[in-house]
């Protein structure tokens, strides 16, 4: 359950390492796992941190920037319709831009498979496993 300022991982390489729900699209209630957000950036992901060196231009945001994003995993545990439950470890997301596609090219870690049914199928390709 992803409301204002909820603390949320970005999984995707587009340079956000920390993002913050500033609004959740389109309901009243908290967003899950496939809602869209409008997410403010918090934290930046440095270069040089994470062992690549001369990549700081291929960053496509920066701290303060405020993006769409699709939340792909959450620590609130979720029902599903065949009656199994499942939660995650963190609370996760993908940038989105205008369009409505990723900003990054890959995602790193597992992503919930509701993103199925909420028609989210570029990113559910672009995750090494969906859960």
């Amino acid at each position: 359950m992803i409301q204002l300022k909820s603390i949320l991982n970005c999984i995707d390489n587009s340079g956000a390492a920390l993002v913050e729900c500033a609004l959740v699209i389109g309901q009243k209630r908290a967003a899950r796992v496939g809602d869209r957000i409008v997410v403010v950036v918090k934290e930046h992901r440095s270069a040089g941190a994470s062992g690549m060196t001369g990549m700081s231009s291929a960053n496509k945001v920066r701290r303060g920037d405020i993006r769409h994003a699709v939340v792909v995993r959450t620590k609130y545990p979720m029902q599903r319709r065949d009656g199994s439950q499942v939660k995650f470890d963190d609370n996760a997301c993908v940038l989105l831009n205008k369009a409505g596609d990723p900003v990054g090219s890959r995602i790193n870690g597992v992503v919930g498979s509701e993103l199925k049914r909420k028609k989210w199928s570029k990113i559910l390709s672009m995750a090494p496993m969906n859960v």
